[in-house]
């Protein structure tokens, strides 16, 4: 009973805090205001001393700062309850010269009822705070906020190369970068409240002189009392008032040093100094035989050095003896451990993992990453992901960095799914020169092929960099040659990392908006999977899924009509006509070849379907006219410097993309209905079989 009454009066404090948060501190500020009677006196003054007990305690048993990040508010609270009490006291010592039980108690028993003994405690109080303990925990605190400061970017940075590395989840990033910004509003905090304690400190000194003048004068004035009877009562009281609300107040201002040095730790601070001081047996050893030495020196009191000798000594014995025993049991245990996994199948689980992609470089390579040599390779991570999240609309997971020192020192190996996709060397002391068309004057270096696009280039040392670059080379250093490399190789084959957990997390984000629009469409008409597919086609040809509102509701509009993916991804190509167009029209003309209606009709009536899906057969030798009719249109298209682009009608886009995807790789297919209607389409060339 007793048990759930306690837990009823905890749950009512936690329901209603803000309330009675807010009366307290209107309260404290009354208090200032209306005379207190001497039982309510000596019951804050108890309340006090205990708020300023549980706050120590709690900051001795807190294992990380922020866990007490509420202190500086509390202490300011805390702060102005004292000063309300030292306003409430003093009124009731100068009009009653009476302020109390406890105050009475504290002048007549801690100090013996001698005025000037309380006061030299008092004032010896005052010094421990002011110029000890509050002085320090001051200064811990601005250093401690300005060097939080200053590291705020570089645990950013190490954030993103952990998590870059797949070192820590993207939940795990976010809960770091929240907890630095905390630490930083923590010290901020920190550092202007521990300004209260100063202050407290000024205006305890301040209220005593004037509570011992002002008591002296109405003692004599407006009581009749001789000197030495005014003298005494006055500043007895006055010395009691300022011992109790000193001593929570100096309770307090170690509380504060505490929560400011507080290291970061994994246990509290009672279980870290046992930990650290009682670490090696020979530190006890080395002070005893010390304190025995003193001991046994003519002129010093030998009783109070031997019993230390002893009790230390018995100490570092004790430790000694039980860093032995750990240890013997750590060892047996670690052979039991071994033998029992030498015993256990091999988990093969694990071995069936493959990260979505990986990056190996050589050992030659590595400065790229290590940041303590200037290495921005992670950064440039970051960089790519965003990008290709805003260019394509592709949330790209984590890129896992690895050495091997199986390749060749300056090479490296991209991975897609454990598998390789690309590789290249770099030169990290040289730059890469490629010829732009526009050199008038070659210079020597070490040839090479640009990995990215498979362009002829030369590797030259950073001394002729300027020259190149005068000469009419585009110049670049090895790790943007190495950031544009996996650019390029995550775009080629951003449909397979599409997976369906990715679509999942795309369609998760659009529901937050567009909740029925999703409703509507999974699991209904679609599923993920079949998604994936639409959103997996649109990649395989470099077209954007960023705008998944449209996409989501041309698959909504015609998935009632087909199921096939191929189909719906036309519909979906057409929506994004827009888009598309902006990609490849240059100043509102699109340079292109298109295919002649014969031609068309030869493909369309070709096109076999089956259950599933659909597929062109043409007899060798028309497939073989037509890729011949091919080489000769799409060069005057490059030669002008255009991009080669085959247009066709919207009924034979897909299966023309289908008959030449693997002859022509990453030739760009379009149809009219993927054309704006004020763009103006220039034909350069027409494809016949």
């Amino acid at each position: 009973m007793a048990s759930q009454t306690s837990l009823s009066t905890i749950g009512f404090l936690k329901k209603y805090s803000d309330i009675i948060i807010a009366l307290a501190i209107i309260t404290i500020v009354i208090m200032m205001i209306i005379p207190l009677p001497t039982i309510l006196l000596d019951l804050l003054l108890c309340l006090n001393i205990t708020m300023a007990l549980v706050i120590v305690m709690v900051a001795v048993y807190n294992v990380e700062p922020l866990d007490f990040s509420v202190f500086p508010s509390l202490l300011l609270i805390t702060t102005l309850f004292r000063l309300a009490l030292n306003v409430s006291s003093t009124r009731l010592i100068l009009l009653e010269g009476y302020a109390g039980e406890v105050i009475l108690s504290f002048g007549n028993f801690v100090v013996g009822g001698n005025a000037v003994i309380g006061f030299i405690i008092f004032v010896i109080l005052i010094i421990i705070q002011f110029i000890v303990i509050t002085k320090g925990s001051e200064r811990v605190a601005e250093v401690a906020a300005r060097f939080t400061l200053d590291a705020m970017p570089g645990k950013q940075m190490s954030i993103d190369a952990d998590l870059n590395t797949g070192a820590i989840s993207d939940a795990e990033a976010s809960r770091r970068r929240e907890k630095i910004q905390k630490e930083a509003d923590f010290y901020g905090a920190m550092d202007g409240a521990s300004k209260f304690v100063k202050g407290d400190a000024i205006a305890a000194i301040i209220i005593i002189i004037i509570n011992i003048i002002g008591g002296f004068i109405i003692g004599m004035v407006q009581r009749n009392l001789d000197v030495v009877h005014a003298l005494q009562t006055y500043t007895l009281l006055t010395v009691g008032e300022g011992l109790v609300n000193q001593i929570p107040a100096l309770l307090i201002s170690t509380a504060t040093g505490i929560v400011v040095t507080r290291a970061a730790s994994d246990s509290d601070l009672g279980h870290d100094i046992s930990n650290q001081l009682f670490s090696n047996s020979r530190v006890f050893f080395i002070v005893s035989g010390v304190l025995m030495l003193l001991a046994i020196v003519p002129g010093l009191p030998g009783l109070p050095f031997m019993t230390l000798s002893i009790a230390l000594g018995l100490i570092g014995y004790n430790l000694h003896k039980a860093v032995k025993t750990t240890t013997e049991k750590t060892q047996v245990q670690q052979e039991e451990k071994e033998k029992e996994e030498i015993r256990k199948p091999e988990n093969i689980i694990s071995l069936l993992q493959v990260d979505p992609m990986e990056l190996e470089i050589g050992y030659s390579l590595i400065p790229l990453v290590d940041t303590g040599q200037g290495g921005d390779l992670l950064e440039r991570i970051v960089m790519i992901r965003r990008q290709c999240a805003l260019e394509m609309g592709l949330v790209v997971p984590t890129i896992r960095i690895r050495d091997n020192i199986q390749i060749k020192p300056n090479a490296y190996i991209v991975k897609l799914k454990g598998i390789e996709i690309a590789r290249g060397e770099l030169l990290l002391d040289h730059y890469l020169a490629m010829n732009s068309g526009t050199v008038f004057e070659e210079m020597s270096g070490i040839d090479t092929v640009e990995p990215a696009f498979g362009l002829p280039a030369i590797w030259i040392p950073e001394s002729d960099r300027e020259q190149a670059e005068l000469n009419g080379y585009t110049v670049v250093d090895a790790v943007s040659v190495l950031a544009t490399h996996i650019t390029e190789v995550i775009k080629a084959h951003a449909s397979e990392i599409l997976g369906r957990q990715e679509t999942q997390n795309l369609v998760d984000s659009i529901k937050d908006n567009n909740a029925s629009l999703v409703e509507e469409l999974v699991p209904n008409l679609l599923s993920i999977g079949e998604i994936q597919k639409v959103l997996a086609n649109l990649l395989r040809e470099r077209i954007s899924i960023r705008d998944m509102v449209t996409i989501l509701e041309v698959l909504a509009d015609y998935a009632r009509l087909t199921k096939d993916p191929e189909i719906l991804t036309e519909y979906v190509r057409h929506a994004l006509s827009r888009q598309i167009s902006s990609q490849n029209v240059q100043n509102n003309i699109l340079p292109c070849v298109t295919v002649n209606p014969e031609t068309e009709n030869i493909i369309s009536s070709a096109v076999q379907r089956t259950e599933h899906g659909s597929y062109v057969s043409l007899e060798p030798e028309q497939m073989k006219r037509l890729l011949d009719s091919l080489n000769i249109e799409l060069p005057k298209l490059t030669n002008l410097g255009y991009q080669p682009i085959v247009l066709t009608s919207p009924a034979v886009r897909l299966y023309f993309r289908k008959l030449i995807e693997r002859s022509i790789p990453g030739l760009i297919v379009l149809s009219h209905a993927e054309i704006e209607q004020s763009v103006e389409i220039q034909v350069l060339g027409v494809v016949k079989i």
